[in-house]
């Protein structure tokens, strides 16, 4: 057996098929979330409705993504994670250039496709901090210090977090805290030093809400006041800042156990078609709401199992790494893939205020599909080669 036919069939491919049927959804609920986006009179004319457009160039997004994934899950992820700091260095370059751009989203256009700098900063430093954290203390043994791993943590992390907050945006920033709280846990930290650093956080977060938060994002503090007045049932203006959080999560709640349909109409009651859960953004940033509604309570619960499943076989591989790396690497992907699904699910159900952030392989989210399956070909790698052993270098015999 070739060597990479045994990948191949050693492949998670408990992974894989949860994958693929999330991209497969995805698509599904895309065309339906997305139909009623406007778009060029040519593009209408060609793929007939605005849906089946965006759930084209999502297909395509995913071919690329494919590329991407067994490209890397093939490769053994020792020598990917040597692309750590020219990625990081890219990114935040290009985080640079972004932040100078006239454009609210702070993307950037290359070739004909467009792309938010932060999404690659994080991935940079997931790869960064899983190659830092194994193989600086084998330098000196003064880099395995507690004080000096946490502060190689903090700095690779601080810098893309002040960087997307400074954007204003607060929902790929906040994607940062449980990847830097996962990469302090499984990097050995111990305890003690954990335990401090939670009090000192806790202690601090008054001065970060207050003073840091208003003046990196005008747009933060006013999410949340409005998200803390609708948590306490409290009166806010719902035809003004309340109006996206309000019907996002009428939407939600109204569904019931089978919800109004696939492609429901606004005389089967849906909010979608009305126009109340907001057009522009329902395919990517609201994609949860418009499942809930459309699929209802069976189909957010099966949407919810998958995901479920997709992080525990990533938990699972990182138990089965080789190494620090393996298993930093597998555990900040899940803590990430944690992040954006608890996010962007939990801002339709009101427990957490509206940020504007995609549901990882579902939403249409253009190169972040890319880089979900990148991802997670990195996992994929961990578990392939998991039994790697280096080999030993045997002197013959003298005669």
């Amino acid at each position: 057996m070739t060597p990479f036919l045994r990948k191949i069939l050693g492949m998670n491919w408990v992974l894989v098929l949860v994958m693929y049927a999330l991209l497969i959804f995805g698509v599904f609920m895309i065309e339906s979330a997305a139909r009623h986006v406007s778009v060029t009179k040519e593009n209408l004319a060609q793929f007939g409705s605005a849906g089946v457009y965006f759930a084209s160039k999502q297909k395509t997004f995913i071919l690329i993504g494919s590329i991407a994934y067994f490209v890397a899950a093939f490769i053994d992820y020792r020598w990917i994670r040597w692309l750590g700091i020219p990625f990081y260095l890219l990114s935040m370059g290009l985080m640079v250039v972004a932040m100078q751009q006239d454009d609210s989203v702070h993307q950037l256009k290359f070739g004909g496709f467009s792309f938010q700098p932060a999404q690659l900063g994080i991935t940079a430093g997931i790869l960064l901090i899983a190659w830092l954290v194994q193989d600086l203390p084998k330098i000196h043994r003064w880099f395995g210090a507690p004080f000096i791993r946490i502060g190689i943590i903090g700095l690779v992390a601080a810098i893309p977090f002040l960087m997307v907050m400074k954007m204003g945006d607060m929902g790929s920033a906040l994607v940062w805290i449980p990847v830097l709280i996962v990469a302090l846990l499984i990097g050995g930290i111990p305890f003690r030093y954990l335990t401090c650093m939670t009090f000192i956080g806790a202690g601090i977060i008054p001065l970060l809400y207050f003073v840091a938060l208003p003046l990196v994002s005008k747009r933060g503090p006013e999410r949340i006041d409005v998200w803390l007045r609708m948590v306490q049932n409290r009166e806010v203006d719902i035809s003004g800042d309340a109006y996206a959080p309000h019907n996002v999560s009428m939407a939600v709640g109204k569904a019931g156990w089978k919800g109004a349909g696939y492609k429901a109409t606004a005389e089967r009651g849906s909010l979608h078609d009305k126009g109340f859960i907001p057009r522009d953004t329902a395919h990517n940033d609201y994609i949860f709401a418009v499942i809930a509604e459309e699929l209802g309570f069976r189909g957010g619960l099966l949407l919810l199992t998958a995901f479920a499943l997709l992080l525990i076989q990533g938990l699972f591989i990182a138990f089965y790494s080789r190494d620090l790396s393996g298993r930093l690497l597998a555990c900040l992907v899940v803590a990430l893939f944690f992040a954006h699904v608890f996010e962007s699910i939990g801002m339709c159900v009101l427990l957490m205020p509206i940020t504007g952030i995609p549901l990882p392989l579902v939403s249409y989210s253009g190169t972040f599909v890319v880089i979900c399956m990148f991802l997670l070909g990195l996992v994929q790698s961990v578990w392939i080669h998991r039994n790697w052993k280096p080999e030993l270098k045997i002197k013959p015999a003298e005669a």
